[in-house]
This record gives structure tokens, sequence and C-alpha cells, in this order.
């Protein structure tokens, strides 16, 4: 019991054989648990159409989109609305979420050159 106790509290002096046996299990659980536990972690597969979208910050759980209006004229986007191809636009990267609000962000000739969109993932997202 003295034993597990002095592994818990990571008691043992740096070089020790002790020490050593926690590292190489610590180790051992970083690179083998992969394999052994799904841990749902798979890349999303993702078709982005030629344009970047950049993610600006996260803060509260809400991330800050940038989307390029080049971004939002694929045609397979046609008869969606401006809230409906921001997000289709953002999911193939983000996943799936909610979009809370966007902004539009004009060039000095006041055209609108992008999006600033707010959004967060949805509280019963899994990853699957």
């Amino acid at each position: 019991m003295n034993l597990f106790k002095r592994y818990i509290f990571w008691t043992y002096e740096r070089g020790s054989f002790h020490y050593d046996v926690m590292v190489t299990l610590i180790l051992l659980f970083i690179f083998l648990s992969p394999r052994f536990i799904p841990f749902g972690d798979r890349p999303v597969e993702a078709h982005v159409h030629g344009h970047d979208i950049v993610i600006q910050a996260s803060a509260g759980g809400v991330f800050v989109y940038q989307v390029s209006t080049q971004q939002l004229h694929d045609p397979a986007m046609d008869g969606l609305s401006l809230q409906q191809k921001l997000i289709a636009g953002i999911q193939p990267i983000a996943g799936p979420l909610v979009l809370d609000r966007y902004e539009e962000q004009r060039d000095a000739n006041g055209n609108v050159e992008a999006y600033k969109v707010f959004a967060h993932r949805p509280a019963d997202t899994r990853v699957q």
C-alpha cells in the first residue's frame, strides 16, 4: 500500500528505478492508448473550394470565423439564405455548429469582402 501511495503522489527521486517505471508507464499510455481506446478523433473529410476560412479567436466556447464572400459563390449553395451559406461553408472544417451572429467586413469602397461569423458547438455534439 505504501508503494502504491508513493507512486500516486510521485515521491520518488528523479533517476531512481521507480521514477523510471512511472515515466515509462506514462509514455506507454500516451503512445499505445490511441490503438486500443476509441477516442473518436478522426479528421473530418472536407472539400473547401479554393478559399480559406480563418479562425480568428475562441473565447467562452464561441469561435470566430472569417469567411470570404468568394467562399459563398458555390453553385451548390444556390437557393440558401446567407446564414445557411455561412454555416455550410464552415461546417466541413469545424463540424456541427450553431451560428450566433455575423458581421459584414467591408473594404475601402464599402463592398462586402468577408463575413465575421460567431458560432458555437451544440451542447449535444458527440464525436463519433
